[in-house]
């Protein structure tokens, strides 16, 4: 299992994830130095999330693709991604994965299409409350059980799919490690992770049950993770 840090793009800065910056204090500056300095620290792969895209209130993909073209590390996008262009765009710039969010989960031909335009390369990401799936920001709850949708996406040549889990006021609850490994088995896919983890023993305890990958930010970036760590027992 690899540990992959995470980049929040606002106005084609790096922030810290959750609402827009109040102050300069939460900007952590250029997008390209900040992928470098965690392929410093021993990071093989980063996820780029356009925090403006996936609020609907502009675009970061000039930012992204600069990132994606500095080749510090490989890169996976997240954010907004709603149209086959979007995805072309990103994979002419040398994107190693493509994470779609609701429209992938909620348009499950335009979905098809994509995974067989771009085998190996379009991630699949839901939010799960109580095996539920939930979207549009933990608003929208579909009526779709999330083994359902797994079934659903099986046979689809997918890079993976990503998945997190949230409390009952749209808060990252801790990590339901029995779903998440009952998952695992009933993919023919790749599954990672988002969110969930506080401590070393979190990421081992998914690695145990064959999640292939962990998304991870503020543990990392407030150093209630040290990076190093990390970077050296689950960085490649």
């Amino acid at each position: 299992m690899i540990v992959i840090p995470t980049i929040d793009l606002r106005h084609g800065l790096c922030v810290l994830p959750g609402p827009p910056p109040a102050d300069e204090s939460l900007l952590l500056g250029s997008p390209v130095m900040v992928a470098r300095s965690w392929a410093h620290a021993g990071f093989q792969r980063l996820h780029v999330i356009d925090a403006d895209a996936e609020g609907g209130t502009g675009s970061n993909a000039a930012v992204v693709e600069d990132v994606i073209r500095d080749g510090a590390l490989a890169i996976q996008t997240s954010g907004g991604v709603l149209s086959t262009d979007q995805i072309e765009r990103f994979v002419d710039a040398g994107a190693t994965l493509v994470v779609v969010g609701a429209r992938g989960v909620e348009e499950p031909d335009w979905l098809a299409s994509v995974a067989e335009f771009f085998p190996g390369m379009i991630v699949v990401s839901t939010d799960v409350h109580e095996r539920r799936v939930v979207t549009r920001g933990w608003v929208h709850s579909v009526p779709l059980d999330i083994f359902d949708l797994i079934g659903d996406l099986t046979g689809l040549p997918l890079g993976g799919v990503l998945l997190s889990a949230v409390g009952g006021n749209g808060h990252r609850s801790a990590m339901d490690l029995a779903l998440i490994e009952d998952l695992v088995q009933a993919c023919d896919f790749p599954v990672m992770t988002l969110g969930g983890v506080l401590a070393m023993p979190d990421l081992r305890a998914l690695e145990h049950r064959g999640v292939v990958a962990a998304v991870i930010g503020n543990v990392l970036d407030n150093g209630q993770l040290d990076a190093r760590l990390v970077a050296d027992e689950f960085g490649a």
